[in-house]
This record gives C-alpha cells, sequence and structure tokens, in this order.
C-alpha cells in the first residue's frame, strides 16, 4: 500500500515540475507582448486534444462544475498571475504562490474534512520558508494590487484544486483536465481579445514553445495533477507543489546561467526537508495478536467451567435406568403397607 502511494505522489510531482519549466520556456521562446493570449494558446488546444481522447462531455452538473472549475484553476487564475507577474517582483510572486500548500491543507480540512497531519503542517512551513530563500526575497518594493492579485490567484487554485478532489473522485485525471481546460481557455479568449487586441504573429520558435507548453506543462501537468487529487490527500499534493519554484529555479541557475548562493542552496534543502516530511507516512509498528490457544489451554479453560456447571441433571424419559439412586429415609413412589 506505501509503495502504490509513493508511486502516484512521484507521478504527481510530474506536473508542478513541467510548471517550474514554464518560466524559462516563456521568458526565452515566447512574445512577452501578449500574455492572455499565451495563456489562451497554452490552455484551449491542450483541452480540445484532451478532450478528443476521452471523447467524454460534461453532463449534468458537470456543466456548471466544469464551468467554476475552469476559472477557478485556468481562466481566472492565469488572468491573476499576469496582473500579479506585471506588479510584482517574480521572487515575490513565487513565495506568495508557494502558500498554496498551506492553503490547500486549510480548504481541505474545512471543505473535505481531511485534517492534516502535524508533520505535514511543519513540512509546509519549512518549505515556505525555503521558498523565500530559495528566489531570493529581498527589500524590493511592492505593489499593493500586484499583491492582492497574487494571493488572490494562490487562493482561487487552492480552492479549484480542492474542489477537483471533493467533486471529481469518479471522473478519470484525463476527463477532468479536458473539462477545465476547454472551459477555461473559452473564457480567455473574450479577456484576451479585449485587453491585448489581435492575437500576435508567431515564429517557428514560438510555435515550438507553445507546443511544449500546451502538450507537457498543460495537457501533461493537468492530467496527472487531477489523477493525484483523486488519490492522495490534498495536503500532500500540495506539498509536492512547492516543486514547481525549485524547479523554476534549477532550470534558470543550469540553462540561463543566473546566480546561486548560500541562501538559494539552503532555500533547496529546506523545500526539499520540508516535501519529504510532509509527505512521507511514519510506518506503525504491527499490532501483536494473541496466539490461538492449544488443545492444554483448551482443557484447563473447559475444566473449571464444568466444575461450575455441577453434575449432570437426570434424563427425565421413561425407562431410563440412569435415574439417581434414592436417599435413604426418602419417600417411595405410591403407599406404603401397613403392618
Amino acid at each position: 500500500m506505501e509503495d502504490k502511494r509513493l508511486r502516484w505522489i512521484l507521478l504527481t510531482a510530474i506536473a508542478p515540475i513541467a510548471w517550474g519549466s514554464t518560466y524559462f520556456v516563456t521568458r526565452q521562446f515566447l512574445p512577452a507582448d501578449a500574455p492572455l493570449w499565451g495563456a489562451l494558446f497554452r490552455a484551449l488546444p491542450a483541452g480540445l486534444i484532451l478532450l478528443l481522447i476521452s471523447r467524454r462531455l460534461p453532463h449534468g452538473v458537470w456543466w456548471w462544475r466544469a464551468a467554476v472549475l475552469g476559472v477557478l484553476n485556468v481562466g481566472g487564475f492565469f488572468v491573476l498571475v499576469y496582473v500579479a507577474g506585471q506588479r510584482l517582483p517574480s521572487s515575490v510572486a513565487a513565495t506568495v504562490m508557494s502558500a498554496s500548500a498551506a492553503a490547500m491543507m486549510l480548504l481541505a480540512w474545512m471543505l473535505r474534512r481531511q485534517r492534516p497531519r502535524v508533520l505535514a503542517v511543519v513540512g509546509a512551513g519549512i518549505g515556505l520558508v525555503g521558498v523565500a530563500l530559495l528566489v531570493g526575497v529581498g527589500g524590493e518594493p511592492v505593489d499593493g494590487w500586484g499583491l492582492a492579485a497574487a494571493f488572490a490567484g494562490m487562493i482561487s487554485s487552492s480552492l479549484g484544486f480542492v474542489l477537483t478532489g471533493r467533486w471529481g473522485n469518479e471522473i478519470p485525471g484525463l476527463t477532468m483536465a479536458s473539462w477545465q481546460l476547454t472551459a477555461g481557455g473559452l473564457m480567455l479568449l473574450p479577456v484576451a481579445l479585449f485587453v491585448d487586441g489581435p492575437p500576435p504573429a508567431l515564429t517557428p520558435t514560438s510555435v515550438l514553445g507553445f507546443a511544449y507548453l500546451s502538450l507537457v506543462s498543460t495537457a501533461l501537468a493537468f492530467t496527472v495533477w487531477f489523477a493525484g487529487l483523486r488519490r492522495l490527500p490534498a495536503a500532500t499534493v500540495g506539498l509536492v507543489g512547492l516543486l514547481n519554484p525549485v524547479t523554476g529555479v534549477a532550470l534558470g541557475v543550469f540553462l540561463a546561467g543566473e546566480p546561486f548562493g548560500i541562501a538559494q542552496t539552503a532555500g533547496l534543502l529546506l523545500v526539499l526537508t520540508g516535501i519529504v516530511l510532509g509527505v512521507v507516512t511514519p510506518r506503525r509498528a504491527p499490532v501483536a495478536t494473541p496466539p490461538a490457544p492449544g488443545p492444554t489451554a483448551a482443557l484447563l479453560t473447559a475444566a473449571p467451567a464444568a466444575a461450575l456447571a455441577g453434575p449432570p441433571a437426570a434424563d427425565p424419559s421413561p425407562g431410563h435406568s440412569g435415574s439417581a439412586p434414592s436417599r435413604p429415609g426418602s419417600e417411595a413412589a405410591g403407599p406404603r403397607p401397613r403392618v
């Protein structure tokens, strides 16, 4: 059972690792002047591809549930992240978003009665401190609207993920991802037209970048993430999500030559410690069961019971010769003859 849980944790970890790579891909290969179109190009094709694979449309209450989750996890979330990215230093925005681990624990406790373990809470706190060191939060000026957008985006996705786990236990991860990405991408379309104007011209490099983001960082990542939400507690999934900033920093260091010092090293170790501390379930000692009683123990147990039961009762059936003898002086059946 523990091995199966570990496999699902490792599979779910693909999602934050893939999401962490979006920072590098976006910065290196995608146009910077149309972020909402970029979000739409990432979400809508992924949703339509998964919809063709699953061949399953929403039904009943899932029409409005898919719309709500599409706003929380995709459409509205991408818009809020865009505002936060425009107004905040990336280090501050990443630190605020990493608080989703603690937010998912609290929301899962409130909405799904999943009380977090003490080690999970401690791990989330350690991981949050590690992210702050890893991304290098310093004394940069903080914009109030940007901070509000980052916080709202973090709450939006955390609530959406918890509701996905609560509502979607019977829906496969691939189908759930197709519904939410399609709904969120369609909702992004009018916002992108209004804010960014016409779609940008794409180069071969940007097409490859969008293909990677749509297929790997979105279609694959959301599928395994939602599959993990079906099988793991929300607190565990939230802690695994801390791999997102770790991946972003690692790719920036090794591929883009960004600085990495002692503080970042300490932050990386704290994040990994928090994840391991929070997701690993300590093994419980097996409860010893008493051995089955042997023949000697059965006889010793039966002897006192037989003694307490007394002598066997006489059989009252006619003609029975085993009746108890009468005591001296007892009355015989019938009248005595006179002498």
